[in-house]
């Protein structure tokens, strides 16, 4: 055996398939093996792999182990000379294997190899070719030296910045993402330390593989892609521990002692600056416009009742001190809530999202207005004046912050995606088909073949007339059929649009996915069938919000309510389970154990779809829950609660 690939997955399904497609594709003209370890995925990644790719050996935990636990359950069991560790956000060319192989035949002295990689927009990813950590490289990579000085030796040597791109190097680190070592090389030097749960290995092993007398090149004469971001956020506070812990760990066990106390003291500094930074950040972001909006609605009613009062009843006129120490806040919180549950204080809003909220809420304060006692009535005329300066301020604070680039905030406008599908007729027929079946709005162009055997008219031309196609019919995103265009083809078309503004996505064959990243620093961009999913940020909030009016109202009426539910010492618990968040009212059945590894993950729940059926048939549960996961609707929930009210204390 020439070669044993390694692919970890956790929780990656759509990119995963995408990856063992070119990875096929690949492996045509080398003899290979290819493992997936699973590190207990809940996507339904592992039945999806048993389907379609037989051929891999699979290699299910039944927990997260790590990133370099996993990847040596499946190197002690590998038959290769070579051994290849490979993300599963990648694709890879179909000569990559033969190519990098014959490489490392040919340097005998070589002991790991890293290519080339770029970004879902044909960008170079620096990383690709990396310098040792020491404690300088660190300071000058921590405080943005690099980005500074890019080409510079000594400012930018964590990314060898002084090294050409396109030429073979010796290096020091290689990616975690194309790691291919002899195997000869692991059994003297040993395998991934496990140590490190996540990060940090891929620099351990290469700097053994150096101190072994070895040498790891970078070899960019073949290209991958590398979808980076898809199992972590790093601007989160866990990434900077781990990301810290792991750099640390390296220090300890590779710099020695003379260094590793200075060292340590630097990262322990860095972990929490960058954590105190995380933290500040992540609330800011989270607050700043609730915060804010709170401040303008009340000033709007602050300013109207002034105003209102001295035109309606006098110069001096004034409205009593309880309108604006309770009743102007209370509805001030009515309409930030209004605005939050229209999903109006999302990282990129739409701004109608913020007139819907305000709308609602509009709506909300008339009710509960009307509610009131005659002596808490000062005027419906406060509130819609009040409205009319939300409409006004409330989105234009936003238009600022979106153009001022402010806190990162960005106002979501839905670019015209002017899109081209390039394969055969066959394979653009069921890519255009499946992509009509999605709640994507997009405007399909038209068909772009691959030779010139098609005459169809809605097919613009060929591939090789591809970049005239796009300047002229102003394509801003491009839908490659992987089966027929082939990942070199793709990655060729890829790097030569790279300095333009143009989206890609890639059709693996036989799948209901079309996958792409627009950022090297966001996960890939997902086409998929999905109605009304439950998974979507704005059901999830309606369904948080059904559960904790609904758990409001059975404790308010508890006194009640507790004679018709069986267990009542448990329905009261489970009110309050759900108030608090860690339960909802509609959840799984737990009988369907298999079948929740493929739907959205839901909190656990106190009944679910088809309990008020009263069967036992997994194909009927089965059934309820798939229509009910594809199509939320909140008043299905509360249907569901009421027929089932009587087990709520179960």
């Amino acid at each position: 055996m020439k070669l044993s690939i390694v692919i970890v997955n956790y929780n990656v399904k759509y990119i995963l398939e995408q990856c063992l497609h070119s990875v096929f594709a690949a492996i045509q003209n080398i003899e290979a093996e290819v493992f997936v370890v699973d590190n207990n995925s809940v996507d339904g990644s592992c039945i999806m792999i048993r389907e379609k790719f037989p051929w891999v050996h699979l290699i299910e935990n039944k927990e997260n182990v790590g990133f370099s636990k996993a990847n040596n359950q499946a190197i002690r069991i590998s038959k290769g000379e070579y051994i290849l560790l490979l993300n599963p956000d990648t694709v890879v060319e179909e000569d990559t294997f033969t190519k990098t192989v014959a490489f490392m035949d040919e340097h005998p002295q070589g002991g790991g190899l890293g290519v080339a990689m770029i970004d879902g927009k044909g960008k170079f990813l620096p990383e690709s070719k990396r310098g040792l950590p020491t404690l300088s490289v660190s300071f000058y990579k921590m405080f943005g030296f690099h980005k500074v000085f890019p080409h510079s030796k000594r400012f930018n040597y964590y990314y060898l910045g002084h090294l050409s791109n396109n030429e073979v190097h010796e290096i020091e680190i290689l990616s975690g993402a194309f790691m291919l070592m002899r195997k000869s090389v692991l059994d003297k030097i040993g395998l991934l330390d496990e140590e490190y749960f996540m990060y940090g290995e891929d620099i351990d092993l290469s700097y053994r593989i150096i101190k072994a007398g070895y040498k790891n090149y970078y070899y960019p004469h073949t290209t991958i892609i590398h979808y980076k971001g898809e199992s972590t956020k790093k601007a989160s506070f866990k990434y900077v521990m781990v990301f810290y812990k792991a750099m640390e760990i390296f220090a300890r066990k590779q710099l020695h002692m003379k260094k590793y106390s200075l060292y340590s003291l630097f990262i322990h500094i860095a972990i929490w600056a960058r954590a105190l930074i995380a933290l500040v950040s992540r609330i800011i972001k989270k607050v700043l416009f609730p915060i804010i909006d709170t401040f303008v609605i009340y000033a709007g009613f602050f300013t109207t009742a002034h105003l209102w009062a001295s035109h309606h009843f006098g110069p001096n006129a004034m409205y009593p001190i309880q309108f604006f120490t309770i009743i102007a806040p209370l509805f001030t919180l009515l309409w930030v809530i209004a605005i939050y549950f229209s999903s109006g204080y999302e990282r990129s809003v739409k701004i109608a999202n913020i007139f819907k909220g305000i709308f609602a809420g509009f709506i909300a304060i008339l009710i509960v207005y009307a509610l009131f006692p005659e002596s808490l009535r000062y005027s419906r005329a406060l509130i819609f004046f009040t409205c009319i300066w939300g409409i006004l301020l409330l989105p234009l604070i936003r238009v600022i912050f979106h153009v001022l680039k402010i806190s990162n905030f960005r106002i979501l406008i839905q670019k015209n995606k002017q899109i081209v599908l390039v394969g055969d007729e066959q394979e653009n027929t069921r890519v255009y088909n499946f992509l009509k079946q999605t709640n994507i709005q997009v405007q399909i162009v038209g068909f772009v073949s691959i030779d010139n055997k098609v005459h169809d008219t809605q097919y613009l031309g060929t591939l090789n007339q591809l970049q005239e196609i796009v300047n002229i019919y102003g394509i801003n995103e491009i839908i490659f059929c992987m089966r027929d265009v082939g990942a070199s083809n793709i990655i060729k078309h890829m790097l030569e649009f790279s300095d333009l503004q143009v989206d890609f996505k890639i059709a693996p064959p036989e799948s209901f996915s079309v996958i792409g990243s627009n950022s090297s620093n966001t996960t890939g961009e997902l086409y998929t069938i999905e109605l009304n999913s439950v998974a979507k940020g704005l059901n999830k909030k309606k369904k948080r919000m059904f559960d904790i009016v609904t758990s409001l109202m059975l404790i308010l009426g508890s006194i009640f309510l507790c004679w018709f539910v069986k267990h009542k010492q448990k329905f009261i618990k489970h009110c309050f389970e759900v108030l608090l968040g860690s339960k909802t009212w509609v959840g799984y059945a737990p009988q369907l154990q298999e079948l929740q590894k493929s739907l959205p993950k839901l909190k656990p729940g106190i009944v679910y779809p088809g309990m008020q059926l009263y069967t036992n048939n997994i194909q009927i549960l089965e059934q309820a829950h798939i229509v009910y996961v594809k199509d939320y609707k909140m008043r299905n929930d509360a249907l569901i609660v009421i027929a089932c009210f009587n087990q709520l204390g179960n």
